[in-house]
């Protein structure tokens, strides 16, 4: 049973829409016009979305695929109105994301088979990693779990203060040992912590790692390492944090990090400030790690579960004017 098997409360579709406002514009406008007029699948409308996608960061891959899907549902009628080529789209998106395995969740809870339950986050610097790991935090402390945050970015000062003033912020508790600690210690003896308070829940932060560094990604591994040794299955989640406005190079730190670990879950970041949020159908569809999680905005709750017909049903959620 996954860590992220329910989503702790259900998001209005109509903020998920708002959140979702300029990847719509950007990808899904531009099909629109693409679209609007169109009484046949053409090579000249082929090249256009092909175009379309790839500058929305969807990736060549990706791209070519939905491509071949959308020849293969129309070779035998070529002729459509826009509203029936435009729902054919949808159908195309919608399969390539549940291909990753992600279930459409609206609320989850963690598996209580073990206590506590541990996820370790990774990801780069300024991907939103530390934020999300105190919105977690906040999620599951508001519902009376006991969470502990584990300080395992030891490079930085700013990361560790980063850490403490989320913890306490949403009133949970923190371990830390301090700069130039060696991360694997600190991860290690968090968990220690948790399994002597009782916490239902241990959340480590880890350094921002270059994923061009590859000694940094040997250590990434370490203290995947030292949690086993700790808590034999442990840690049960990688959960790694991307940015969304990054676009391709989102892509090429999945590509690194899941190399250097076994990454369970993805959440993406900065969705509402993308306009090119086709990365989350590239990322999904190359990966198949389920994306958990999307950062639709600043405030502390403005972290939404992944459900994969909401986000497609948001992007195409401006009806487009049927053309006969």
């Amino acid at each position: 049973m996954s860590f992220f098997k329910k989503f702790f409360t259900k998001k209005k579709e109509e903020d998920l829409k708002d959140s979702l406002e300029q990847t719509k514009e950007g990808i899904f406008g531009k099909i629109s016009k693409a679209v609007a007029g169109k009484s046949k699948v053409d090579e000249s409308f082929l090249d256009e979305l092909e175009n379309i996608l790839i500058q929305s960061d969807v990736g060549l891959e990706t791209t070519i695929k939905i491509i071949e899907r959308l020849e293969g549902k129309v070779a035998k009628d070529k002729y459509l109105n826009t509203k029936d080529l435009n729902q054919i789209l949808k159908k195309v998106i919608s399969d390539l994301l549940a291909e990753n395995n992600t279930e459409d969740i609206h609320d989850f809870e963690f598996d209580t088979s073990h206590q506590p339950h541990v996820v370790l986050v990774v990801g780069v610097n300024g991907t939103g990693k530390t934020t999300t790991v105190g919105k977690l935090a906040y999620q599951f402390t508001k519902r009376d779990y006991k969470v502990v945050l584990g300080a395992s970015d030891t490079f930085r000062a700013a990361a560790v203060d980063q850490l403490k003033i989320w913890a306490d912020r949403v009133g949970c508790d923190f371990y830390d040992k301090g700069m130039h600690s060696d991360p694997a210690a600190v991860a290690y003896e968090t968990t220690q912590h948790a399994i002597n308070t009782g916490a239902d829940l241990v959340l480590i932060d880890t350094a921002g790692r270059l994923h061009t560094k590859t000694y940094l990604m040997k250590e990434l591994t370490k203290i995947k390492d030292s949690i086993s040794k700790k808590m034999p299955g442990a840690p049960h989640e990688v959960m790694l944090v991307l940015d969304a406005t990054t676009g391709q190079n989102a892509i090429e730190q999945a590509k690194r990090f899941t190399e250097a670990t076994e990454v369970t879950c993805l959440a993406l970041t900065k969705l509402d400030g993308s306009a090119k949020g086709g990365v989350a159908i590239g990322i999904s569809d190359q990966f198949k790690i389920p994306i958990k999680f999307i950062g639709v905005g600043e405030g502390i709750d403005h972290l939404q579960v992944f459900n994969k017909e909401a986000y497609v049903d948001s992007l195409f959620g401006k009806e487009i004017k049927t053309t006969e």
